[in-house]
Parts: structure tokens; C-alpha cells; sequence
């Protein structure tokens, strides 16, 4: 079992890595599960003998999960089951879950504790890490959220096992995107072994995931609101990844999809501006063809030009300024402030 500690700000909780069994004198003798069916019906009963306690809460699978009315169910299944401010809520699923659960933890009598156990290789090399909850409204991917730090993370890569092929690639993405940042031997580690990590080798998953959240929890501290600049980096390709969901429309697509596409796109605007050298373009596009994940648009059935006006609503947009992250290389990303919209519009056109 790996630990990893996460800072934020004046709190600090583990991320455990490993057999789950190694870790259950860490969960809470009674808590309230949320969940969704399919995960609950391949891991409930293990989880129901953990915890005990009620009936789990069952949500949507997917976006479908991450709206106001599935919200508002689950807050009110907290006041109907007496939740007080110390009980536990627990999110056993992938991103999708674990964002609206912790939303609504966050809310709760002005805050739950919220224990995540992402079952998806997005959620666990990703999105389970960090404190960020969310749901998607207007049309937008996680418009309206909160940052409301987990308690403890538990990562078993053998959750895995039962995830379908589409939904590893998509949890690949993120995990290519950490190699992208600021690691390139990282990079080069998953162009070497990305295949057989997909094709199932538990040693180069847990890998693999240990090292993304080593390297969020390195760009988060000191940022957590994501205020600085320095946090934001985890964005890389996001900016495009959002449009292309919200346009495709919300959930069509797997968000890890999106975001190849979007690495690839902040990449090539990036050597269109003379900032990246072309080959690492090619190499990316390259790696992510090999391993089953679009690169283009076309892919997607979208076009470039319609992007632009959910780019331009981008969370990380000070005003009428667009904000990017952008990249010099492999490894070698940065917050580029004022981008010009034409120059974009031009780009993406």
C-alpha cells in the first residue's frame, strides 16, 4: 500500500494506493454510501460488510449524474437519513460520482466529510484528488461546484479489473497529461508502457496512478483555490476538452476523450505560435492513436470554429482575456495569459 500525502492548505489527508483490504481500519465504522448501479452491483456487498449502515444511494451513471435535480435528491436523502456534520459520506465510483457526492457533502449542514473510493482510472489517477466538486449546468461541464477536501482517497487498482476498454482509455488521458505538464521522462515512461498498463498490468497501473497523484498533489499546494496560476497547469488541454464536450453535447463523448483531443490541440496551437517544436505534436498524436484515443476533431464529429465561444466562457478567462495553457515541449507547459482570439479563431478555423 502506497501513501501519499496531499497539503492543502492547512489540511492534509492520504491517498492510499493499493489493496483496499490493507486499508479498511481507515473507513469509518458506519457512513452513507453513494453510489451508482453498476459499480454498486459488481463491489456493493464488499462494501455494504465495511461499512454497514443503510441502503446506498444510487445515482445516474456518468454526466447524467452531475445535475440540480440529482443534487437536490441527495441532499435531501442526507436530511431524510439524519446526517449530522461528522458523518462520513462515502463515494464509491468514478469522477462523475465522486463530484456531485462531494458537492453535496460540501453543502450539508455547511460540510461533510467526504471519503472517496474511485473505482475508474480517471478517478483514481485524477479527479478523486484535489477538492474539486461539481456539477455541469447550462450546457456547461462543471459550471457550479465548491472545493471541499476529501478526508482520505482510497486508489484500488484492482477495481479496474471490471472497467470496460473505453473508460480505461479515457482514464489514460489524464494520466498522459501529467507527463505533458511537467514530466517528460514520465511521458516517455507511458509511450513505453501505456499498451500493456491498458492491457491490464496491475504493477504498471498502480505505477502509473501513484505518480499522477504524486504530481497533482506537488501543483496543488500552495494553490489550492486555484488562484496563482500554479494549479492551473492541471488544466492542460481542459480548455479545449470543455468546448468540445459542451458542443459534442454533455456526455456524448468520454471526458478522457475530449481531453486527448484537447492535449493535442494546446500542443499544435502551441507549435502554431512557434512555442512547441512540431514533432512533439506528432509524437503525441501518434502515442494516442496507438493506445485507441482520437487526436482530431474530425473524430468527434465537431468542427474547430464552433469551439470558440465555449472557450471564451472558460473559468480561467480573467474578463475578456483568454487564458490558456499552452506548452514549450513535451514537459514543458505554462499559463499563457492574453492569447489573442483572433490568432485562436484563426487556429481553430
Amino acid at each position: 500500500m502506497k501513501r501519499i500525502e496531499v497539503a492543502a492548505g492547512a489540511l492534509r489527508y492520504d491517498v492510499l494506493v493499493g489493496p483496499l483490504d490493507e486499508a479498511r481500519d481507515r473507513l469509518p465504522a458506519s457512513a452513507i454510501l453513494v453510489s451508482e448501479p453498476k459499480v454498486f452491483a459488481l463491489h456493493g456487498d464488499r462494501f455494504r460488510a465495511l461499512l454497514g449502515g443503510d441502503a446506498p444511494i444510487l445515482l445516474p451513471e456518468g454526466e447524467a449524474a452531475k445535475q440540480w435535480d440529482v443534487l437536490h435528491f441527495l441532499l435531501a436523502q442526507f436530511a431524510d437519513r439524519k446526517a449530522s456534520r461528522s458523518t462520513a459520506i462515502v463515494a464509491l465510483g468514478g469522477g462523475s460520482v465522486g463530484d456531485v457526492a462531494a458537492l453535496a457533502a460540501s453543502l450539508f449542514k455547511r460540510g461533510c466529510p467526504i471519503i472517496h473510493l474511485p473505482t475508474t482510472l480517471l478517478s483514481q489517477a485524477d479527479s478523486a484528488v484535489g477538492g474539486k466538486t461539481a456539477i455541469d449546468a447550462f450546457g456547461e461541464k462543471n459550471l457550479v461546484g465548491s472545493f471541499h477536501q476529501p478526508s482520505l482517497v482510497i486508489a484500488d487498482p484492482a477495481f479496474l479489473d471490471t472497467l470496460d476498454p473505453r473508460q480505461l482509455r479515457s482514464g489514460y488521458a489524464e494520466i498522459l497529461k501529467y507527463g505533458l505538464i511537467d514530466d517528460a521522462p514520465f511521458f516517455a515512461w507511458c509511450f513505453a508502457n501505456g499498451s500493456a498498463l491498458l492491457a491490464g498490468d496491475p504493477a504498471l497501473r498502480e505505477h502509473a496512478i501513484s505518480t499522477a497523484i504524486a504530481a497533482k498533489a506537488r501543483l496543488i499546494a500552495g494553490d489550492v483555490e486555484d488562484r496563482t496560476g500554479q494549479r492551473a497547469l492541471l488544466n492542460l488541454g481542459h480548455s479545449f476538452a470543455h468546448a468540445i464536450e459542451s458542443e459534442a453535447g454533455l456526455g456524448r463523448l468520454a471526458h478522457g476523450e475530449a481531453v486527448a483531443i484537447g492535449l493535442v490541440l494546446a500542443l499544435r496551437f502551441s507549435a502554431e505560435l512557434g512555442l512547441c517544436p512540431p514533432q512533439d505534436v506528432d509524437q503525441l498524436g501518434a502515442h494516442l492513436a496507438e493506445v485507441g484515443l482520437p487526436s482530431t476533431l474530425a473524430e468527434a464529429g465537431l468542427t474547430g470554429p464552433a469551439l470558440l465561444q465555449w472557450i471564451a466562457r472558460d473559468k480561467k478567462n480573467d474578463g475578456a482575456a483568454l487564458t490558456l495553457i499552452l506548452a514549450r515541449g513535451i514537459g514543458q507547459a505554462f499559463v499563457a495569459r492574453d492569447v489573442d482570439p483572433a490568432r485562436l479563431a484563426a487556429f481553430l478555423a
